[in-house]
């Protein structure tokens, strides 16, 4: 079954997501440490998790197999979730893959050490429509290619 989980805390495309969603006949579970708003919508869930360290990471993981489309920022829970066969989005759009995974990790890496000694590193741009519209298409995308590997 094909269903969208939102690592929700701080994500900014989560009623893009609903929206497509709909169009989809998709579901989606918002999953988040902190009670968060979410549409009246029978596609539309919340999971509260714990606010233990990686909670939601953790019910994400477990709650993912392939026909799963996984929205995140977080490098290591896109890896995670890669390897039980979801397809996974940040929200600026850019599809998370195995092939370009460990670059990520790596680059993720370099910077918490320049960080922690002392170097003075920007973090990612802003979020812009640019994002938002990329994140739309990639969406619209992935449902499409899901529905042709997975038939209702």
């Amino acid at each position: 079954m094909i269903r969208i989980l939102i690592d929700a805390d701080a994500c900014p495309v989560k009623d893009e997501t609903y929206k497509v969603a709909a169009r989809y006949k998709v579901p989606v579970v918002v999953v988040s440490n902190s009670p968060i708003r979410v549409p009246p919508s029978p596609l539309i869930s919340r999971k509260l998790v714990s606010d233990a360290f990686d909670a939601a990471d953790d019910w994400i993981v477990e709650n993912t197999a392939p026909g799963t489309v996984v929205i995140t920022a977080d490098i290591l829970l896109a890896d995670r979730c890669l390897k039980q066969g979801a397809e996974v989005l940040a929200p600026n759009g850019k599809p998370f893959t195995t092939a370009c995974i460990g670059g990520a990790i790596a680059t993720r890496a370099i910077m918490a050490d320049l960080r922690a000694g002392g170097d003075v590193v920007g973090g990612p741009p802003p979020f812009g429509k640019t994002d938002r519209s990329r994140y739309l298409s990639s969406l619209d995308q992935t449902l499409v290619q899901l529905r042709r590997r997975f038939p209702a």
